[in-house]
């Protein structure tokens, strides 16, 4: 392969990253022609919603430079990380993070065919992976565990053993995977820096590690499935992404922590891109003048600063182009009777909570409790009083 296409493909998986730890492994396997093999894990816990797309772009962007990327519905990992998820709920969530997954990447136009789904639990329990967790937790103190895990983990006084478990299954999982670079957020590094030291005491190779940047939610805080005011579900409808857009935190002319402009940045001006326009576009029609239209973040932060673009003219522009991509996930939604009723199982609605029946005691104050129920039920009903319903 010619050596501009193995450094334009290069560049595209390289796009908006934070960090790209040993990227020589990759533009070794570009440069001889061939598709680098890189995997993305995702517990299977929470809800997915908008703040998914941040990954997803990346993964899109991924397969469209020719890679082989393998998603990993971490099923077991969503127990290890301080029971986040009960047993009986995780094979759903699963299933439901496989539909929502690939029709997030379906979205931006993308070809899935190179992309592998796999469910932890079809190799984490076999018994060459077992050993290795045998073999590795023998070799990594539990300091180590413990720090590489520091920020994805939940951290307690009286920790359950499993959370030190976790780190070293998502390490053999890059063996088990057979990939040549790992995929995640910057709240990894520390795991991934692990691996890179890890994975050699057990004789295996070390692996890239490509790093997404920690982009602020609508609120300027984290996108968390926890918060309903923080994130926009996959599944909202476009009048329901509106009322969230518009009460989006968005200082005008503030760019830092703005996660209006981080959304455009990491996720709608890519998959635009992805989609053949590489527009984001502002209407001003209520003011009489010709659309904003734009194809660098640099000009839209620009004009933000200098109050050309405001936050009442970028929230119609963004609820409209999200609702977009959403659509095509939400039609797919609907037209599949085996995926709504996986949502059901996955994410039951929560137990309507039962009024308590006000005791308003009896006619006979100083009975015993046992003898004023019984009297209450034998009191004869007067004249002047209605039978009830």
């Amino acid at each position: 392969m010619a050596a501009a296409e193995s450094d334009k493909r290069f560049a595209l998986i390289q796009e908006n990253l934070a960090e790209v730890l040993n990227g020589e492994i990759i533009k070794k396997i570009l440069d001889e022609g061939q598709h680098p093999k890189i995997y993305w894990g995702t517990a299977t816990t929470g809800r997915p919603h908008c703040g998914y797309f941040v990954p997803a772009i990346k993964i899109a962007q991924f397969l469209a430079a020719g890679c082989d990327v393998t998603i990993l519905l971490a099923d077991i990992h969503g127990f290890l990380d301080n029971l986040k998820a009960p047993l009986e709920l995780v094979m759903h969530r699963a299933e439901f993070y496989r539909h929502i997954i690939t029709a997030m990447l379906q979205s931006v136009g993308v070809s899935t065919e190179k992309l592998r789904v796999v469910l932890g639990s079809s190799y984490q329990k076999s018994p060459e992976y077992v050993m290795d967790v045998y073999k590795m937790a023998s070799l990594i103190s539990e300091h180590d565990a413990k720090k590489a895990g520091a920020e994805v983990v939940k951290q307690t006084d009286n920790a359950p053993m499993s959370g030190l478990l976790y780190p070293i299954l998502q390490v053999l999982d890059e063996q088990y995977l057979d990939c040549d670079a790992q995929f995640g957020g910057m709240d990894q590094r520390k795991l991934f820096t692990a691996a890179k030291e890890w994975l050699p005491k057990l004789g295996y190779r070390e692996r890239a590690h490509l790093l997404n940047p920690m982009v602020p939610g609508l609120h300027g805080g984290k996108m968390s499935s926890s918060d309903p005011d923080s994130k926009i579900d996959l599944l909202d409808s476009a009048d329901t992404v509106a009322k969230k857009i518009r009460k989006a935190h968005a200082a005008p002319q503030i760019v830092e922590e703005n996660g209006l402009l981080a959304f455009i940045e990491f996720v709608l001006l890519p998959a635009a891109r992805l989609r053949g326009s590489g527009e984001f576009r502002v209407d001003r029609e209520r003011d009489g003048l010709e659309p904003l239209v734009y194809t660098e973040i640099e000009k839209i932060r620009e004009d933000y600063k200098n109050d050309v673009l405001t936050p009442q003219l970028i929230k119609p522009a963004v609820s409209r182009e999200l609702s977009a991509l959403l659509a095509p996930i939400q039609e797919a939604f609907q037209s599949s009777k085996e995926w709504q009723e996986i949502a059901e199982k996955a994410y039951p609605p929560p137990p309507k909570k039962e009024k308590k029946v006000k005791n308003k005691g009896t006619r006979h104050p100083g009975a015993p409790k046992d003898q004023a129920e019984t009297q209450e039920k034998e009191l004869p009903i007067r004249p002047n009083e209605e039978t009830p319903n």
